[in-house]
């Protein structure tokens, strides 16, 4: 007897839509008036095609398998995200920002009421719950403005001098233009991450509320002056606004944008915490006028950013940088943003300071998990240290050799509510700096689509269609409220805690849960260094300093090796 081969079932639906096929043909020769059956054979026919060349295809092979129903697959996969975000994640499940955390920001933005009933959503029991300790004596404060001032005073070189014979007490070029900033600010995104729109909102909320709006490595468009909100200039390693054809560093450039009275602050981006040592290039068909403009690069031309700056090789010649820089800017604050990598390098730039004498006004801690418009999985995931273990370190490090009272420190990664801001200045930070959290207010809605250019809120895109999205005024008020809302809600916390100022909120105030029979304060459970520790012996330092300390040199990125008769040369470990 013949073999009979049955019919796989998987091609049920193709079948079924072929058999539709013939019978509305079939239908339509009977009665050709009749219209229901066109619409029929159009369908069918569309169908069947799409089935005939899911067959023949050879990318994807679940269509070969499954023709047409196939494509449901996806189809759920592609609506899968907004599934998940509307109707299955928790209110506290992060990825990366909790529904909580975006409705808090929506909340603010909008001015509306953020009081919770029923009281914490939180489980206050499991390990890593973390709450600030009350006063029995809460103070009432005036304002949340709370301001610090970054840099010197116009007439002295130093507003805090160290004490005598401390390291850096020499001073090369000044800053003699200091900033009152406010303790939350617009972390750094360039235009060309994100939209016209997005800029002009946050620049004229900047503006309205009094706090400043760093640049990005972008440079400042004309988007960026049209408000006139404080700028913070960020100098990234293509030295965009202020750059040679070859990519190199132009001084009168730079003193030329650096001196504009918008313009606040310098700041070295040396890394990001969303892909430290990795650069980036911007493909020719986004490079559009307005952001070749900005940049100072050709239309049309792919736009590098290297790896690695090329104005300096050495901790040495990075701090002569920055006092050029300094200069070159008519004495404003000058300093630099990275997010942790080899201590050694980090400990580098602290030995080229005691070395030279040149110190920055302030330094941007960038942790790890801060954002991006793309980068590499791996990168995003497994590369650079969480802000919490930097921020530490640096400010640990610099109070170990008598400069932390000469520079101020920033921070930036997932900061969103005012605990956020405390719990960082506990650790040691002087302000915190929001992205994600701005873009929140504009709109953003966590589609994670920033890359791709279909940004559905028009907060990351160049579509000029997309764009039109976003009412820049309305926008802009509601970046103003976000910031109002978040420090008055620090104001609160500061109160409560029997304090002035959130600069007084230190490790001793923050308590965290380690089981559920035992609770720690953060200052027994982070480093704390003691003022000039790191300029004696090391042994009863904290591991890191033991280690790495005696590995860096002010000569040279690369750490000393040791050799048979102790430290040599700085070569690479693995030499």
């Amino acid at each position: 007897m013949p073999t009979i081969i049955p019919f796989p079932t998987r091609y049920s639906a193709f079948a079924l839509c072929v058999v539709g096929l013939a019978a509305c043909i079939a239908l339509v020769l009977v009665s050709p008036h009749l219209w229901l059956a066109w619409v029929g054979v159009a369908v069918f026919a569309v169908l069947s095609g799409t089935g005939v060349h899911d067959l023949r295809q050879a990318r994807h092979a679940i269509l070969r398998n499954y023709p047409v129903i196939g494509h449901l697959r996806f189809l759920l996969e592609f609506i899968r995200p907004e599934m998940r975000q509307y109707f299955i994640e928790s209110d506290s499940e992060a990825a990366p920002f909790s529904r909580a955390q975006r409705s808090l920001a929506y909340q603010r933005a909008k001015g509306e009421p953020d009081n919770r009933p029923f009281g914490t959503q939180l489980d206050v029991t499991i390990a890593g719950y973390e709450w600030i300790n009350h006063s029995m004596q809460p103070t009432k404060l005036e304002n949340h403005d709370f301001r610090i001032v970054i840099g010197g005073t116009p007439h002295t070189a130093d507003a805090n001098p160290p004490p005598s014979g401390a390291a850096g007490a020499s001073s090369h070029h000044p800053c003699t233009q200091p900033y009152s900033a406010s303790v939350f600010n617009i972390s750094a995104m360039s235009f060309g991450a994100l939209s016209a729109n997005a800029i002009l909102a946050l620049n004229q909320g900047a503006r309205l509320g009094g706090f400043a709006h760093d640049t990005g490595e972008g440079s400042i468009s004309q988007h960026h002056r049209v408000h006139g909100g404080d700028l913070i200039w960020e100098i990234g390693s293509g030295y965009f606004g202020c750059r040679n054809e070859d990519g190199t560093f132009n001084a009168e450039r730079f003193s030329a944008n650096a001196r504009d009275p918008q313009v606040k602050m310098i700041e070295i981006k040396l890394s990001q915490g969303a892909k430290p040592g990795h650069g980036g290039v911007l493909p020719a068909p986004k490079v559009t006028p307005e952001i070749a403009a900005a940049r100072g690069v050709p239309i049309g031309i792919d736009c590098v950013s290297p790896s690695s700056h090329s104005a300096f090789t050495t901790p040495i010649e990075m701090m002569h940088f920055i006092a050029r820089l300094r200069e070159l800017s008519g004495g404003k604050p000058t300093g630099f943003k990275f997010c942790l990598g080899h201590p050694w390098e980090w400990f580098a730039i602290v030995k080229a300071m005691q070395a030279t004498g040149i110190t920055p006004d302030f330094i941007v801690v960038d942790g790890a998990e801060g954002g991006t418009g793309a980068a590499p999985v791996e990168f995003s995931d497994h590369v650079g240290a969480p802000l919490q273990e930097g921020l530490l370190l640096v400010h640990n490090t610099l109070i170990g050799v008598n400069l932390r009272h000469r520079i101020k420190l920033g921070c930036a990664g997932k900061v969103i509510t005012a605990f956020d801001l405390a719990r960082m200045m506990a650790l040691g930070a002087d302000w915190c700096n929001a992205a994600r959290g701005f873009m929140m207010a504009l709109g953003c809605i966590q589609a994670q689509s920033c890359h791709t250019g279909h940004c559905p809120t028009g907060v990351t895109t160049q579509d000029p269609v997309r764009q039109q999205a976003l009412v820049v005024p309305t926008k802009a008020e509601r970046v103003r409220n976000f910031h109002r809302s978040t420090l008055h809600a620090l104001q609160e916390l500061v109160q409560a805690a029997g304090l002035d100022h959130p600069q007084q909120i230190t490790a001793h105030h923050i308590v965290r849960r380690i089981s559920d029979t035992e609770v720690r304060l953060l200052s027994n459970l982070v480093m704390q260094v003691q003022p000039g520790a790191l300029l004696g012996p090391l042994d009863k330092q904290h591991n890191v300093f033991r280690t790495y300390w005696p590995l860096a040199s002010a000569e040279s990125f690369q750490p000393l090796t040791q050799g048979p008769h102790g430290l040599v040369s700085n070569l690479p470990l693995a030499a």
